[in-house]
């Protein structure tokens, strides 16, 4: 047997025994977090404000970035965590509970495959996965490993979003017949960026990881690896997969039977791949077999605020990034993860609202602590499934037609072109493996 599958699988039956005695509030949780240079950081603040939570190892394949998270961490006064670059060495040390991802999209699934297979329990950010075959294994390794996996669409631990939701489900708004994914955020020219040598300190192959092997630039690399196709899914997958995850969720639906797309990569001339401005909708047979419209937008420039999403304090520039739900009796507006607004019949009175947050790092450490699946408010396979319906959308915008989708056989009707779309090829030895 592979060595490191042989010391993995060991770690495994270690850290599983120590993952499910985790039943009191008193029991420390130690967490390993991956990708500490943008969202990361976030995981940090996170975890380092929680009473028997200890951040007990730091893991990027940017040294720099890694040893300055470390010195911040120390200078809150906590323990310095371990050090590492390399994710599956990290998964060796069998103390760690559970690991925090916030690594780039392309890696999420695998290193969430890995990490289940050696007992850890995973929070994962947005997009768990970057294709639907992924969606399929990620789901698979939580359910073959009995692992806690959270997704980090972080509204659904919000007290604002849930009762939003609930309102739909009641009937605040009457039968609701379309919802509106909002993404206008301003995103200017990447520019152009040469070929150059790797960064010392940068671990450029394990940054790679299941991506083709390509030179260096600044612009693949940090953050601007959004908007190359090798390893991000544009702003629909950025920032957008948080509000389609919100109109699926109040929506009530799983996959469509039809999905449309348009856009494109307007005004600049650079290096980014993916579409800047995009239009996508879906069609789905809802409860009663009722047809449902969903609408997501993204625009990248100048553009009008709707329903007050984005508006503050009377002005008028900034992001809009939210909701819109259409029923019979009046409208939702989400804006953001925390805050609703019900504007009521024909008049649009105002009706119930609520802007309040809530954790999904705290939802999390508290299944840990339960061992509980249902605890966890963004469970795997819902994240998943939103993941699905983003990854169908780039598809119909990459092969430029409607996609006739079934949800049974989670195929596209008569169109091999798209189909092949629903997996990469991996590079070795980061495969995302058939058989989980």
């Amino acid at each position: 047997m592979n060595r490191r599958y042989f010391f993995l699988s060991t770690a495994a039956a270690a850290a599983g025994v120590r993952s499910s005695a985790l039943a009191s509030p008193n029991d420390t949780i130690r967490i390993g977090i991956a990708g500490v240079r943008g969202q990361g950081r976030s995981h940090i603040r996170e975890y380092a404000g929680m009473k028997n939570v200890q951040i007990a190892a730091l893991c990027d394949i940017d040294e720099s970035v890694l040893d300055a998270r470390l010195a911040e961490i120390e200078k809150m006064g906590l323990p310095r965590p371990a050090r590492y670059v390399s994710f599956r060495k990290m998964l060796e040390d069998a103390s760690i509970d559970a690991v925090s991802i916030a690594t780039p999209n392309h890696s999420h699934t695998l290193q969430t495959v890995w990490a289940c297979q050696a007992g850890k329990d995973v929070y994962v950010e947005k997009p768990c996965s970057h294709n639907l075959f992924e969606s399929r294994q990620i789901v698979a390794a939580a359910r073959k490993y009995n692992r806690l996996v959270q997704h980090g669409t972080n509204s659904r631990s919000t007290v604002g979003l849930r009762e939003a939701v609930q309102h739909l489900r009641d009937g605040l708004i009457g039968d609701i017949y379309m919802a509106r994914g909002l993404c206008f955020k301003w995103r200017d020219t990447i520019g152009r960026a040469p070929e150059e040598p790797v960064p010392p300190g940068v671990h450029y192959d394990e940054w790679l990881g299941p991506a083709p092997k390509r030179p260096f630039t600044r612009n693949r690399f940090h953050y601007n690896w959004h908007w190359f196709w090798d390893y991000g899914n544009g702003d629909f997958g950025n920032q957008g997969i948080h509000e389609l995850d919100i109109c699926r969720w109040g929506l009530g639906v799983t996959y469509p039977t039809k999905v449309s797309a348009m856009g494109g990569h307007f005004m600049f001339d650079d290096d980014q791949e993916t579409p800047n401005t995009l239009v996508v909708t879906y069609e789905f047979n809802g409860r009663g077999n009722r047809r449902q419209l969903m609408v997501f937008e993204v625009r990248h420039w100048i553009t009008n605020h709707e329903a007050g999403i984005g508006e503050r304090d009377g002005k008028r520039g900034g992001n809009t990034v939210g909701n819109i739900f259409y029923g019979s009796k009046g409208y939702m507006a989400i804006d953001g993860y925390a805050t609703y607004k019900t504007f009521l019949g024909k008049e649009q009175e105002p009706g119930p609202a609520r802007s309040e947050g809530g954790s999904n790092f705290k939802n999390f450490i508290d299944a840990l602590r339960t061992r509980r699946r249902e605890d966890l408010n963004a469970e795997i396979e819902e994240g998943a499934i939103s993941c699905d319906l983003m990854h169908l959308g780039n598809i119909a915008y990459r092969v430029g037609r409607t996609l006739e989708f079934d949800p049974v056989t989670m195929r596209v009707k008569n169109d091999e072109e798209a189909n092949r779309l629903f997996k990469r090829a991996y590079r070795a030895p980061y495969v995302v493996p058939d058989q989980v």
